[in-house]
């Protein structure tokens, strides 16, 4: 399928398991201790961790007007399930990121993943 084709919602789905994935394997080259990964991971992949990251990235200008796009369809698409560990607002921001993430990938736009990615991991270790 053409990244067109998707929708917001899978394109969410697809982004997730992408961002999760590199998430996972920062934090094990980072040498984590195994009964710590999860909470360490969490400062990346929980819906408030993304909704930061993106609005960092909007309030800095850092996304191009067609990524931009691509985050709101994903940010406005309705979805069936309710959130579980945030509020709407953030749960709905978080599923813009992961379509913008999943876009990117299916796109295979790897290196402009790589500078989105260099980018969080120097917000988050500061």
């Amino acid at each position: 399928m053409k990244a067109e084709e998707y929708s917001p919602l899978a394109l969410a789905y697809i982004g997730d398991a992408r961002y999760a994935l590199q998430v996972k394997k920062l934090v094990i080259d980072r040498e984590v201790k195994m009964d710590q990964m999860q909470k360490h991971a969490n400062k990346y992949v929980s819906a408030r961790a993304q909704a930061a990251i993106i609005d960092y990235f909007l309030e800095n200008d850092f996304l191009s007007e067609q990524e931009t796009d691509i985050y709101k369809r994903g940010r406005n698409s309705k979805s069936h399930k309710a959130p579980k560990n945030s509020d709407v607002v953030t749960y709905h921001k978080s599923t813009g990121f992961e379509a913008l993430w999943g876009w990117l990938y299916v796109t295979e736009q790897t290196e402009r993943l790589q500078q989105l990615w260099d980018c969080i991991k120097t917000l988050k270790e500061e």
